[in-house]
């Protein structure tokens, strides 16, 4: 028995929305892993009459393909999906199945018209909360689209063949042998890395908005609803739906809501913008802002809109620490999500720059899996919550340093130590091991602005007690702004604040 009670029960509910039957061909071998697998293909194969089971060679053992009776999808799962990827394995039957997927019609067209051979791998952590995005979408492709086929490996299984590749974050995509890319990636944001997002043309005819949010995170779909539900023309450009919050995994300080994961949130923000009519224009970057007659925004692909207000909440992300060998050694040792990449790194030495709770939450989660943790803090004293420090400092394979400042990291073709000066002394020191994990807070993303707009010596946009900013029609909400702290809860009081001021601005004006 692999699968728990309550998950056949669960599971044995979606299986009943099977549409027509399905074939699993599965190539095993005598190794634990295969065992496991061929236990959860038998399981599936007795809950439903619709599931068939065949042995086969496929390219890997252990892995097992998802077809239609007759014909290959091209979708293979490369171990066992189980943990976050539970949900793509029954989202793969569904849709093999001919169960329709919950896509917009758009998507589904452009999917269909892509034009050539794309094999697609991507390889994964099991409780890699970023992972199951980037894998239901690659199989989603091959599932609609007979010249794309994708197969999910599990790095855990096929640990060999991530060390020769290198891979040091997940989900990392290859496609046709070749390096595609890291990290979370939408449907959306695949489709227009091979030359299928949509174009300046799509946004000619415009008309202009009452309100036009630039970002959609917390702030701006807080902005966004507020506004649209006053019965104004409201639209929202995103470069990535949800922004910083996609990538949090456990949120448990949102008022009501005990606990949940980043990209849940996201999705019930975004299901409900859409519930008003909001004009959600995704994949955009927004790269000037200039006042005429009514405010413009050109986005990077050449369109430029017009609005009679904007709310601007483009958020923040990652500060880097800004040393030689970070930016050569990103997803290659260099981290930034312990959640995500954690895993990678079992039986590893690695750092974590960052004495914040960020940090001293990396440095608690990684130890329960790496050989050893070495936490860099800048500052005399650890900034971190007494509660996290105390868990921390009970850890037998962590190393605190205080009062040192980074160097380096070193490295070749990936990362093989850190170097650190004691700011006492002015020592530098030197300390081998394969990962670092980057955790000293945030930078607003307001660079495109230049100075247009009256910011803070950080970047911050400075806004009034209505949320507006230096140039009368635009207003500002969120982590990009002067607010003194950056939570999610106050992002989203901060973007209702900021629409009802553009509303308040609208009628007077």
């Amino acid at each position: 028995m692999l699968l728990d009670a309550d998950i056949k029960a669960q599971l044995a509910q979606y299986l009943q929305l099977l549409e027509s039957d399905i074939l699993l061909k599965v190539s095993a071998g005598t190794d634990e892993v295969s065992r496991d697998m061929l236990t959860l293909v038998d399981e599936l194969a007795t809950m439903s009459p619709k599931i068939k089971v065949e042995h086969a060679e496929l390219s890997r053992t252990p892995s097992f393909s998802v077809n239609r009776i007759g014909e290959d999808t091209g979708v293979t799962f490369a171990g066992i999906p189980l943990g976050h990827e539970f949900t793509s394995l029954i989202l793969a039957l569904l849709q093999v199945s001919g169960r329709a997927p919950k896509v917009e019609q758009r998507l589904i067209d452009q999917i269909k018209n892509i034009k050539g051979e794309y094999h697609f791998e991507s390889y994964i952590s099991l409780s890699c909360h970023n992972c199951p995005d980037v894998v239901q979408a690659l199989n989603l492709m091959s599932i609609l689209n007979e010249g794309i086929t994708h197969t999910m490996i599990d790095g855990a299984a096929f640990k060999q063949e991530v060390e020769s590749k290198d891979i040091m974050a997940v989900p990392t995509v290859f496609v046709n042998g070749e390096s595609f890319g890291s990290g979370r990636m939408t449907l959306e944001e695949i489709l227009a890395k091979i030359g299928n997002g949509p174009d300046a043309s799509e946004f000619a005819d415009k008309e202009p908005y009452d309100v036009l949010i630039i970002g959609g995170g917390p702030a701006g779909s807080s902005a966004a609803i507020y506004a649209a539900r006053k019965g104004i023309r409201t639209g929202l450009v995103a470069e990535r739906f949800g922004g910083q919050v996609m990538d949090t995994m456990a949120i448990e300080n949102f008022i009501s809501v005990k606990q949940t994961e980043g990209p849940k949130l996201v999705a019930g923000l975004e299901e409900h913008v859409k519930e008003y009519g909001v004009d959600v224009m995704n994949l955009q970057r927004a790269k000037r802002l200039e006042k005429k007659d009514l405010i413009e925004v050109e986005l990077e692909n050449g369109a430029v809109l017009k609005s009679k207000t904007v709310i601007l909440s483009t958020g923040a992300r990652w500060r880097n620490v800004g040393v030689p060998g970070e930016a050569e050694f990103k997803n290659k040792g260099v981290a930034y999500c312990p959640h995500c990449d954690g895993p990678l790194f079992e039986g590893k030495r690695v750092a974590v720059i960052g004495g914040g709770n960020s940090g001293i939450e990396a440095a608690i989660d990684l130890a329960g899996i790496v050989k050893h943790v070495t936490v860099l803090e800048f500052m005399p004293e650890l900034k971190a919550d007494a509660v996290l420090q105390e868990r921390l400092y009970s850890l037998p394979n962590v190393t605190v340093l205080k009062n040192v400042q980074t160097k380096e990291i070193t490295g070749t073709d990936k990362v093989n130590g850190i170097s650190y000066m004691d700011r006492d002394t002015e020592e530098v020191h030197h300390i081998e091991l394969e990962g670092v994990f980057v955790q000293i807070g945030l930078v607003p993303n307001t660079e495109w602005l230049g100075d247009t707009i009256e910011r803070t010596r950080f970047g911050e946009i400075i806004v009034d007690k209505h949320g507006a900013t230096s140039i009368p029609g635009v207003f500002a909400a969120g982590d990009c702004t002067d607010s003194v702290y950056k939570q999610i809860i106050i992002s989203m009081g901060s973007g209702a604040t900021a629409a009802l001021g553009a509303f308040d601005y609208l009628i007077r004006n």
